[in-house]
């Protein structure tokens, strides 16, 4: 079945207890975990006229509103795009892997090069996986970063190492590490940001700002913050770690807190404007730790990428200075 209007289902006896996240990959298993949670955000999935969240349990007799969903990949127009790609593109592509075994693979995202496409956007990563192959051999994304953040980006070798990968996130068992550069000295030096986000706008235009927690469609967002440098009061080197997963998230809880993280056009301030001249943005998904889909615990770090490397050599920074987990410390305060 393909949706290509609003339909409304009512859920069966089969269905009772099901996730409403699972209910959509047991009928349309070709879409994504990234289009899933759009759906969700925004609203578009409703049960009995309610928003609901990828991990809403269904009951039986409940009506769920399902809107217009993109067609499932059609193989022969994979393979097409797939002999689109240069043997250039194709040496690009594999030269990012920073780790891969039989069930996982790792990349290392330049800065500006987009995850999936859009209207105006042709190159990225999503069309560079057709170099792995197609169906089953294409690996699957199960997060995303920003079009200017770099760093750390993960794939599924298989449906089920995707599913699991993507249930670590979701579960947040996933442990993100970012480094930022960020304007002027958070005070306190360690802390945690607690501020719910709503977008506003549409498209390129489209912004997340601070909500009340009851503000319609405001979402939870949380960040916890290490300062790990600084180079004097001007620029602190900042590692940041997500526990939710919102749009923009931390370039928007930076600003929230008045430390704005240098070039960003978008969430920056006049001060932070005068110290990124010449610079992209100091974003950089540094680390990240999780269970593997298989067994034990998979952790990949990501190098430096040149735009990230370029604030740090400005101002002084010795990645070597860090520590591989930053936040241990914050931890053994915890308990």
């Amino acid at each position: 079945m393909t949706v290509k209007e609003v339909k409304t289902l009512y859920i069966t006896d089969g269905e009772d207890g099901i996730r409403v996240d699972r209910f959509f990959k047991r009928r349309w298993p070709h879409l994504n975990h990234v289009q899933l949670n759009k759906l969700f955000r925004s609203g578009q999935v409703r049960v009995d006229g309610s928003r609901v969240k990828a991990d809403t349990r269904l009951a039986t007799g409940q009506t769920i509103r399902v809107p217009p969903l993109p067609d499932a990949p059609d193989v022969d127009q994979q393979k097409r795009e797939r002999a689109m790609l240069s043997p250039q593109e194709i040496r690009f592509a594999h030269s990012l892997v920073l780790y891969e075994d039989e069930d996982v693979i790792a990349l290392n995202k330049p800065h500006g090069l987009a995850v999936q496409g859009g209207t105006k956007t042709k190159n990225h990563i999503d069309r560079l996986l057709s170099a792995w192959g197609e169906g089953l051999e294409r690996p699957r994304l199960v997060h995303r970063l920003d079009r200017d953040t770099s760093g750390v980006l993960l794939l599924g070798k298989s449906p089920q190492a995707a599913a699991r990968l993507s249930g670590a996130f979701a579960k947040r068992r996933a442990n993100k590490t970012y480094w930022a550069l960020v304007v002027g000295n958070p005070k306190p030096e360690d802390g945690y940001i607690d501020v719910p986000l709503i977008k506003k706008g549409f498209h390129d235009r489209e912004i997340v700002q601070p909500a009340e927690p009851n503000e319609v469609g405001a979402e939870q967002a949380e960040t916890e913050y290490v300062t790990i440098s600084r180079a004097g009061p001007r620029v602190t080197w900042m590692a940041l770690r997500p526990h939710t997963g919102r749009t923009h998230q931390l370039r928007a809880h930076m600003q929230a807190i008045g430390h704005s993280i240098l070039g960003d056009p978008k969430y920056g301030n006049e001060a932070s404007a005068q110290l990124s001249e010449g610079l992209g943005l100091q974003l950089h998904h540094r680390r990240i730790e999780l269970p593997h889909p298989t067994s034990g615990t998979l952790i990949v770090e990501a190098p430096l990428d040149k735009v990230i490397k370029a604030g740090f050599d400005r101002f002084g920074f010795d990645e070597h200075e860090a520590e591989v987990d930053p936040f241990a410390n914050q931890k053994k305060k915890k308990r």
